[in-house]
C-alpha cells in the first residue's frame, strides 16, 4: 500500500518513531522504495520498532552509517491530513510528537502478514446440562453474536480456561471456524427509514443534513432538553454523511451506553457499525483499524481515543454529552476529545455536532459568539414532559442518626413503589462511606501511598483508594492506636443508601449502579436492561445513571446531597453542579407518567439550586460567564496546569521554585504564575505532587511561551514533569 515514487531505494527518509524520543531519525528507504505516510518497521539499537515515514531525512547524520528501513507494514498509508492533526494536537497540548503517534497507532498485530484464525461462534446444540464456566461461555457469546472471538479472547472474556470453550466446541455448543483475519464490516445503508420526527426534530434534522452535505468545515451545538430526541436527529446527520460516500464517528462518554446505542444505529442502518473502547477485543481493534484506514468501515462508535483513528474520508464527528468531563484525558497525553474534534474536523473539512441538554460554558460562550451554529430542542418526544423539580429543605427535616433518606423523599418513594413505578435515588459518592474514623484517637484511616482516605466498600468488605486503587481488608482494630472495635464509618455512599433503602422498603427490588460495582462493560450493560425492563422498583447510583439512559418507568428522582458539587474551590464547581442535577433530574418521566425530581438540600437559597430549580439555563450560563470574563477565566482566558512529581518532596518543591523564579518567558506574554503548592491531592502511589497554575489573556500564546520555559530543564532522576492546557480538574 506504499505510496511507491516518492522515495526511491535507498533514498534518505525521516520516520517519526513511537518510541520517546525527541526528533524524526533518518533511515534508507528500502527495496521498492517508499512513501509519506507509509506505516514500517525500522531497527533501533537492537529492537525493531513501529513507525512512520514523515517526509525527507534532516540529513545531518552520515549517510554511510543510515541503516535501511525494515519493511512496510501492509497498512493504508497515514494521510496527510492525519499527520497534521498529530501536529496540531502534539503543538496545543505541548506533547511530544512520538507520545502522539502511540495514540494513533494503539492497535495490535499491525506488522502481521494478512492470514485466517481460528474464530468460536455459538453452535445449534444446547447441552443439556451446564456447568457454571460452561453457562459463563455461552452467556458471552449470546451478549455479543456479532463478535468475532479467539480462543484466548473467548476464554479471557468468559474468566474460564481454554480447556471449557474447547468442551463446549466437541458437544457442539459452538463452532469453531476458519475466518480471514480482517473482514470489512457489514454495509451501513442509509436510505433506510428513521423513526417519525416532530416538527422540531425534522427542522433540526435537516439543517444538520444540509451542513453535512456542504462538506465544508462548521460546527453546531445541538442542545435539547433530557429526553427530546437528540440521537435520532444527529442519526439523520450521520445519514446523510454515510450517503454522500464519507465516513462518522460517534463518540459517547460512558461504555454503557454503547450496547444501547449500537442498537439504535442498527435498526436505523441495517447493521451494526464498528466500536472502539477498552472493552472491544485486541483482534477486533486490529480489524477496526485496518478496514477504516482502506475504506471498508462506515461508522465508529467509541470513546475519546477513536478521534485518533486512520479515516479515509471523515465527514462527521458527533460528540454526544459534549459537557462530560470524562472527554478529558487525564493521564499519559492530556488532551479534551471534544476540542481534538473540533480541530480534526477543521482538517478534514468535516463537520461536528456537539450534543448535550446541559452543555460546557465553552460549548455554549462559542454559540453565543457565533463561532458554532446551534441548535435547541425544546421539548421532549412523544408525550412525555419534563419532570416537575422541587427542593427538601433539609433543615426542616428530622432524620434518625445515621440515616439520610429524607421522611418527604421516604415518603414520594412510597408513593411509586405502591403505583408500581420506578425511582432513582442519586449520591455521587461510590462505596459504603467515604471516611472511617477511629473514635479513640480520631485517625481517619488513608492510604499508605497516597495521601487519600480509604473509602469503605462493604459488599466488597474491602477500604479502597480511589486514587491509586490500592485495596485493604476492613479493619477490626485502628492502625493507629490500637483500639479494638471503635472504627467506625462517617459519611454515606451509594452502597449506605442501599442499605438504608432496604431497611426502609424491604420489599422493593433494589439495584445498585456504579462503576466499581461489575467486573466488565457486559455485566453492566446486563444490569442496565434489567433496569429498563421494570425489574427493580429503586434504582440507586452514582453519576453513571445520569449518562443518557432511557429507564421508562422512572417516575422520581431524589438527590441525596444536591450540595455536594458545590464544596470546594474548582472553578467549574457551579457549572458541574448545575449539569449533573439537571441530567439525573431529566431520568425522570421519559413516558407517558409524569416524572418528579427532589432535591435534598442545606441551601436551597443557593444560585446554583435556585437556577437548577427554575430551569432558567439561559440566565444561568449567562451568570455564569460573566463571572469568568471579570475573571479572565476559561472560556475568557487561558490556563495551564503544571504538575510535578517525584518520590522526593524536597526535590519536587525545588523544581517547582526554580519554575517558579525562573518565568521570564511566560511573564513576558504578560502571563501571571501561582504556585508552586501541594496538590490537593499531594501524593498518589507514593509520588509527591507539587502544581504550579499559568493564567494568561485569551489571545496569549501560552504554549511557544510555556516550550520556552520549560526548555532548558533537566530532570533528574524519577523527577516528572507534565503540562496540563484547559485543566479541567485541579486534583
Amino acid at each position: 500500500m506504499s505510496q511507491t515514487g516518492q522515495f526511491r531505494e535507498g533514498a534518505r527518509v525521516g520516520v517519526l518513531t513511537t518510541q520517546p524520543l525527541d526528533r524524526v531519525l533518518d533511515y534508507r528507504a528500502p527495496e521498492g522504495g517508499c512513501g509519506v505516510g507509509d506505516f514500517v518497521e525500522v531497527p533501533l539499537g537492537p529492537r525493531k520498532v513501529l513507525g512512520v515515514v514523515w517526509g525527507p531525512g534532516a540529513g545531518d547524520f552520515d549517510a554511510a552509517k543510515l541503516r535501511p528501513v525494515g519493511r512496510i507494514l501492509d497498512v493504508a498509508p497515514m494521510r496527510d491530513e492525519m499527520r497534521d492533526f498529530l501536529h496540531r494536537a502534539a503543538d496545543y497540548t505541548v506533547t511530544p510528537l512520538p507520545a502522539m503517534l502511540r495514540l494513533a497507532t494503539r492497535a495490535p498485530g499491525l506488522g502481521d502478514a494478512p492470514s485466517m484464525r481460528k474464530i468460536y461462534k455459538l453452535g445449534s446444540t444446547v447441552p443439556n446440562r451446564l456447568t457454571d464456566a460452561r453457562v459463563k461461555v455461552m452467556d458471552v457469546l449470546r451478549s455479543q453474536s456479532d463478535a468475532a472471538f479467539t480462543l484466548k479472547e473467548l476464554a479471557d472474556h468468559a474468566g474460564v480456561s481454554a480447556s471449557v470453550v474447547k468442551g463446549l466446541v466437541g458437544l457442539g455448543a459452538i463452532r469453531e471456524e476458519d475466518s480471514p483475519r480482517d473482514l470489512p464490516f457489514p454495509v451501513l445503508d442509509p436510505r433506510q427509514p428513521g423513526k417519525a420526527l416532530t416538527d422540531d426534530q425534522t427542522t433540526a434534522a435537516q439543517t444538520l443534513r444540509e451542513a453535512v452535505r456542504n462538506d465544508r468545515f462548521a460546527t453546531t451545538l445541538l442542545k435539547g432538553v433530557t429526553g427530546s430526541g437528540k440521537t435520532e436527529v444527529y442519526l439523520e446527520a450521520v445519514a446523510a454523511c454515510l450517503a454522500s460516500g464519507r465516513q462518522a464517528l460517534v463518540l459517547l462518554p460512558e461504555i454503557a451506553l454503547t450496547a444501547e446505542f449500537l442498537d439504535r444505529v442498527e435498526a436505523r442502518f441495517g447493521a451494526r457499525p464498528a466500536e472502539w473502547h477498552s472493552g472491544v477485543t485486541m483482534t477486533e481493534r486490529r480489524r477496526v483499524f485496518r478496514m477504516l484506514g482502506q475504506g471498508d468501515a462506515q461508522m465508529v462508535v467509541g470513546a475519546r481515543s477513536a478521534l485518533f483513528l486512520p479515516f479515509q474520508d471523515l465527514g462527521l464527528i458527533v460528540v454526544d454529552e459534549e459537557h462530560e468531563s470524562s472527554y478529558k484525558q487525564e493521564d499519559g497525553v492530556l488532551y479534551n476529545a471534544r476540542d481534538m474534534a473540533v480541530l480534526r474536523a477543521m482538517l478534514n473539512d468535516a463537520q461536528v455536532v456537539l450534543a448535550s441538554a446541559t452543555p460546557s460554558l465553552e460549548t455554549w460562550a462559542n454559540a453565543k459568539a457565533g463561532k458554532y451554529a446551534r441548535i435547541d430542542l425544546t421539548a421532549r418526544f412523544g408525550p412525555a414532559r419534563l419532570p416537575e423539580m422541587r427542593a427538601i429543605d433539609m433543615r426542616d427535616e428530622t432524620l434518625d442518626r445515621g440515616t439520610w433518606i429524607s421522611p418527604t423523599l421516604r415518603g414520594a418513594v412510597a408513593e411509586r413503589f405502591a403505583k408500581g413505578e420506578q425511582s432513582l435515588l442519586f449520591l455521587n459518592r461510590r462505596g459504603y462511606a467515604p471516611v472511617t474514623l477511629c473514635r479513640a484517637c480520631g485517625q481517619q484511616v488513608g492510604c499508605d501511598h497516597c495521601d487519600a482516605r480509604m473509602v469503605e466498600h462493604r459488599f466488597l468488605k474491602r477500604l479502597m483508594c480511589h486514587q491509586c486503587g490500592e485495596t485493604k481488608p476492613i479493619p477490626t482494630i485502628c492502625p493507629s492506636c490500637g483500639a479494638e472495635d471503635r472504627l467506625a464509618p462517617v459519611g454515606p455512599g451509594i452502597e449506605r443508601i442501599t442499605e438504608e433503602a432496604q431497611s426502609v422498603f424491604p420489599q422493593a427490588r433494589i439495584a445498585t449502579l456504579s462503576s466499581d460495582m461489575f467486573g466488565s462493560a457486559r455485566a453492566l450493560k446486563a444490569e442496565i436492561e434489567r433496569i429498563a425492563s421494570g425489574e427493580a422498583d429503586i434504582v440507586i447510583g452514582t453519576q453513571l445513571v445520569a449518562k443518557g439512559h432511557n429507564f421508562p418507568k422512572l417516575t422520581l428522582v431524589g438527590v441525596i446531597d444536591a450540595d455536594l458539587g458545590l464544596q470546594g474551590s474548582d472553578l467549574r464547581a457551579a457549572e458541574r453542579c448545575f449539569q449533573l442535577m439537571r441530567q439525573v433530574a431529566g431520568r425522570a418521566g421519559r413516558a407517558e407518567a409524569p416524572g418528579l425530581a427532589l432535591l435534598q438540600t442545606h441551601q436551597p437559597a443557593h444560585p446554583v439550586i435556585q437556577a437548577i430549580l427554575g430551569g432558567e439555563e439561559e440566565a444561568f450560563w449567562a451568570a455564569e460567564a460573566a463571572q469568568r470574563a471579570a475573571a479572565g477565566a476559561p472560556p475568557y482566558g487561558r490556563m495551564a496546569g503544571i504538575i510535578l512529581s517525584g518520590s522526593d518532596a524536597g526535590a519536587v518543591f525545588d523544581l517547582g521554585n526554580h519554575l517558579a523564579r525562573n518565568a521570564r518567558p511566560l511573564l513576558e506574554i504578560g502571563a501571571e504564575v501561582f504556585g508552586p503548592a501541594p496538590a490537593p491531592i499531594a501524593r498518589i502511589r507514593g509520588r509527591h505532587r507539587v502544581r504550579l497554575l499559568v493564567k494568561a489573556a485569551k489571545g496569549a500564546p501560552l504554549q511557544a511561551a510555556l516550550r520556552r520555559w520549560v526548555a532548558p530543564l533537566t530532570l533528574r532522576g524519577d523527577l516528572r514533569l507534565s503540562i496540563d492546557i484547559d485543566p479541567q480538574s485541579f486534583y
